[in-house]
Order: structure tokens, then sequence, then C-alpha cells
């Protein structure tokens, strides 16, 4: 589905802001187009699914997780949002 433009907006689009609507900080218009994005586009919206559960582990074992495998985490999410393979 790379290329097409569900809610409006290109999946190119939504990978550079992928980190900021999970982190809830875009206005609603732009909200609202990458969650519709998300819905209909099957490769963002697992990515999006994928990326914010390494978020959610990073953030619950921060405290216990070892540095290089943080480190290999934080790669992996990066190369999502980048829209490289990961």
């Amino acid at each position: 589905m790379m290329g097409r433009k569900p809610g409006g907006i290109s999946c190119r689009k939504v990978g550079k802001v992928l980190q900021t609507h999970l982190d809830g900080e875009l206005d609603d218009t732009r909200r609202r187009m990458v969650a519709a994005h998300l819905e209909e586009c099957e490769r963002c919206g697992l990515e999006a699914d994928v990326l914010a559960g390494v978020r959610a582990a990073l953030r619950s074992r921060r405290d216990h997780l070892p540095v290089a495998t943080a480190a290999a985490l934080r790669e992996f999410s990066d190369r999502l949002v980048n829209g490289e393979e990961p």
C-alpha cells in the first residue's frame, strides 16, 4: 500500500509523524488523518502497533533492560518510523 493515501495522507508522511502521533502531539486535523490512514493501511497500522508495543516495553522495563537490548529496540523502532526494512 506504500504510496496510496488512505485518510488523505501518504504512507511516507505517516511514517514521518508516527512518533509524534503516538505521543499525542499532533493537532486534531492531522491526528484524524493519521488515525484514518492507520485504520485503512494494513502495513502502516501494523508498524504503528509494533512501534507502540516496543515503546511500551521500553517504558515498563526501563530500569531493568540491558543497554544493548534497549539500543537494538530503539534502532528497530527508528527503522520502522523511517520506512526502512526492520
